[in-house]
């Protein structure tokens, strides 16, 4: 029998915070996320902050990480439920769901759709933690891409993945439902053709 890990408070505290600010960051980007409101949302004072993040960028890299973490994990239940050599498309159909498109507004779903054009102007140690995310995901999209060896498996990947994020972005960005739904049963098509 494993032993089980018990969690300190000032833990817990911490898991609190992060998922406030993995929220903020997919409701409002990087630049929205103020330190007072996360503190806030977490049920915490502002004056207690730097008891677990010795600046905001900090903050924002620990945030990036478990915003990247929580839909990786998403991913991981939609992987878990799929059918035998189904998936890929399961992946697919879930990253590009109805539900994942509307989870930004709730502060859900994934951050780099979310806030990714405002990666580039954050700090390093955000970027470090973004792109980690990406890899992440990316490399979640290849194994389900064992017959095309490793070199074409990963190059797959990567397309696959660019292909998800933009379709996800552009469908949460336009104001016509219709052409929301297209964008991203193009983006499935391209990715059934590209990757079958």
């Amino acid at each position: 029998m494993k032993p089980v890990k018990t969690i300190s408070k000032k833990e817990q505290t911490r898991e609190r915070i992060l998922r406030a600010a993995a929220s903020a960051i997919r409701k409002h980007g990087y630049e929205g996320v103020g330190v007072a409101d996360v503190m806030k949302d977490a049920g915490l004072t502002h004056g207690g902050f730097y008891a677990h993040f010795d600046s905001r960028d900090s903050l924002l890299a620990a945030a990036a990480d478990q915003a990247g973490a929580e839909s990786l994990e998403s991913l991981g239940r939609a992987l878990a439920a799929a059918k035998p050599g189904e998936e890929l498309m399961a992946l697919v159909d879930s990253y590009l769901s109805d539900r994942h498109v509307a989870a930004a507004e709730q502060g859900l779903g994934c951050a780099i759709a979310a806030a990714g054009s405002e990666v580039p102007r954050q700090e390093a140690e955000v970027r470090r933690a973004a792109s980690r995310r990406i890899k992440d995901m990316i490399g979640l999209v290849e194994r389900q891409l064992p017959e095309w060896g490793k070199g074409a498996a990963h190059e797959k990947a990567m397309a696959v993945t660019s292909t998800l994020v933009g379709a996800l972005l552009l469908a949460r960005a336009v104001d016509d439902p219709q052409l929301a739904k297209s964008i991203r049963k193009a983006a499935r098509e391209l990715v059934r053709a590209t990757a079958g």
